[in-house]
């Protein structure tokens, strides 16, 4: 286990707390990351980067519900800020944009997808914490956010923190680190469970729900989408470190992603990749968290 170093990174990783702003959260316009032709040459035979290369292909698991990070737009393919870090990615092992194939991947499938080895890799706004550390790796961190809470325009119940939940029924996604912090730390909240967060806010809308958690720059898609339906409470009560999920036992490849990683934010395309998509709602461009948390068990 890493639960020192995840520790030590979650406290050191720059964190995007309560940064939302209106915006234009139109479609992913940046031009795609560039492609290495060359890059399966320099692979160590037998390597899973030369392998990913040799085959020119990808699969990525990520959301199709989440403004910003991953939404499936009116192109019918995902689009956000995830997405460009899968590209980033699958440029460096030579693999171009129309090669990636991208699963929908839910919060509570992400650990057998991986395990299962359904998906090459999980990019999905994936919190890394120790219980989850178990059973798969992580490269990165690449982005921090924070949990929070998402309620009615006008937040007719006068919801100023999670402390203010009690009695109120709160939805969040199966299988979510927002929902397990709800359960273990605010059981006073009656939480309310659906498999993603686009039920979530629509149980919000019709009033079934009295409010959604999740991290904020997910609920900060939902707010500039409808801001006459929805607001933010805007104060972040958690560090949710977001990772790049492996199978186990690809140590060579975690440490490849995170020098992508290193390099993208050193050349400025990992700014250009938030600034088209999440950047479009989230003020102020991050940098990668820092230092990586590196991939030895």
């Amino acid at each position: 286990m890493r639960a020192q170093r995840f520790s030590t990174v979650a406290a050191a990783a720059f964190m995007v707390l309560g940064l939302v702003a209106c915006g234009d959260s139109g479609g992913d316009d940046t031009a795609a990351a560039p492609v290495d032709k060359k890059a399966a040459e320099a692979f160590p035979a037998g390597s899973r980067m030369k392998e990913l290369a040799d085959s020119g292909k990808i699969i990525v698991g990520t959301k199709f519900d989440q403004p910003l990070f991953g939404l499936k737009g009116l192109s019918g393919k995902p689009e956000g800020f995830d997405v460009k870090m899968a590209e980033l990615i699958a440029g460096k092992l030579g693999i171009s944009p129309d090669k990636i194939e991208f699963v929908e991947t839910v919060s509570a499938n992400r650990e057998p997808f991986l395990q299962q080895k359904k998906v090459d890799m999980v990019i999905a706004t994936y919190t890394i914490n120790d219980k989850r550390d178990e059973v798969v790796d992580f490269a990165g961190p690449y982005f921090v956010a924070g949990q929070d809470i998402l309620v009615a325009k006008g937040n007719p119940k006068k919801v100023t923190g999670p402390d203010a939940l009690t009695g109120l029924n709160v939805c969040s996604v199966s299988g979510s680190t927002p929902a397990s912090t709800i359960q273990t730390k605010y059981p006073q909240a009656k939480l309310v469970l659906f498999d993603n967060y686009t039920k979530c806010r629509d149980a919000l809308g019709n009033g079934q729900v009295d409010a959604v958690t999740t991290d904020n720059v997910i609920l900060s898609g939902y707010v500039d989408q409808a801001p006459d339906k929805y607001e933010l409470v805007g104060k972040p009560f958690t560090q949710e470190p977001y990772g790049i999920g492996l199978p186990e036992g690809q140590e060579p490849f975690c440490d490849f992603i995170n020098k992508v990683l290193a390099d993208a934010d050193k050349d400025g395309s990992y700014a250009k990749a938030f600034e088209s998509t999440a950047g479009k709602v989230i003020k102020n461009t991050p940098k990668l968290p820092s230092p990586a948390r590196g991939c030895a068990k």
